[in-house]
């Protein structure tokens, strides 16, 4: 893949940890929301892991 699509993946990749940082620091966090956050920030640093 093209390296654009790597720098956008790390982008998606950084939001998705700044989003799961937020929803952790709320009183009551929902677990919910942080298990589907945690998989989709595995499943950009698995594909950009592949490029």
């Amino acid at each position: 893949m093209d390296s654009s699509h790597v720098s956008a993946l790390q982008a998606k990749h950084e939001g998705l940890e700044s989003q799961l940082r937020q929803e952790m620091s709320r009183p009551a966090p929902d677990d919910v929301k942080i298990q589907a956050l945690k998989k989709e920030k595995l499943r950009l640093k698995e594909e950009i892991a592949l490029n």
